[in-house]
């Protein structure tokens, strides 16, 4: 037990130590959940581009309106909070293991 390090001989981690460089730590690997999103169910409300915590939800300007686009996966942590907010249900959370 002598062998293990004490909390102050630990790294810190998560930490951005360089101003502009968060889209270099890529996140995504994290995740255990993949959010799939159903484009026939979806409204294109943008509750789930409002509401994810790591804005891996991507929108697009489609003349006047806003429209859903791309889950970046480089960033998505499979929280679920899109499917959760989404009122039509058009987001379901899988098992990141059905896509290895």
């Amino acid at each position: 037990m002598s062998d293990m390090k004490g909390w102050k001989d630990i790294p810190i981690g998560g930490v951005i130590d360089k101003p502009a460089t968060a889209r270099e730590y890529k996140t995504g690997e994290w995740r255990i959940q993949r959010p799939i999103i159903n484009r026939e169910k979806c409204t294109n409300c943008m509750q789930c581009w409002l509401y994810c915590p790591d804005m891996a939800i991507g929108g697009r300007l489609d003349g006047k309106k806003m429209k859903l686009g791309e889950v970046n996966l480089d960033y998505c942590k499979g929280c679920g909070v899109c499917a959760a907010v989404c009122p039509v249900n058009a987001i379901e959370m899988k098992p990141e293991s059905e896509f290895i």
